[in-house]
């Protein structure tokens, strides 16, 4: 089983609050990689600062850390377990943000665990392996 790495343990390692390469090395012959709604997230960052300056910097280390892993495209495989998780979890009135159920689709369809610093949403999704990275 791979790894997909969330939004909030890619903005940790940014903020130099964890060692990433560490964590990744620890995993052995697993494959990690991102997906395509956590690189958007990541890719938003950066046109929010106030200066050409630091958003040209930010832009240049989103990227940078975008290139380390695979970026995992929201196809229709994994818009059909979108749209089961979501009329399961509406069904059963649990609510998941937008983004983390497009996260946890991509790792049902890949069969991949999750890796995040927010255990919020995803332990709401059954069958998601989470990990606390």
């Amino acid at each position: 089983m791979g790894t997909l790495i969330d939004t909030s343990v890619l903005i940790a390692a940014q903020r130099g609050q964890i060692d990433l390469d560490a964590i990744v090395d620890a995993e052995g012959d697993d494959d990690v990689a991102i997906a395509s709604i956590c690189a958007a997230e990541l890719l938003h960052g950066p046109h929010r600062l106030p200066t050409a300056v630091a958003r040209t910097r930010a832009e240049r280390a989103v990227e940078h850390l975008l290139e380390q892993f695979p970026i995992l495209m929201f196809d229709m495989d994994i818009a059909r377990v979108h749209a089961h998780l979501a009329a399961d979890l509406a069904a059963r009135g649990a609510q998941v943000g937008a983004h983390d159920l497009m996260i946890a689709a991509t790792a049902l369809a890949g069969e991949y665990r999750i890796a995040t610093r927010d255990i919020r949403s995803f332990p709401r999704i059954p069958g998601l392996d989470v990990v606390r990275w």
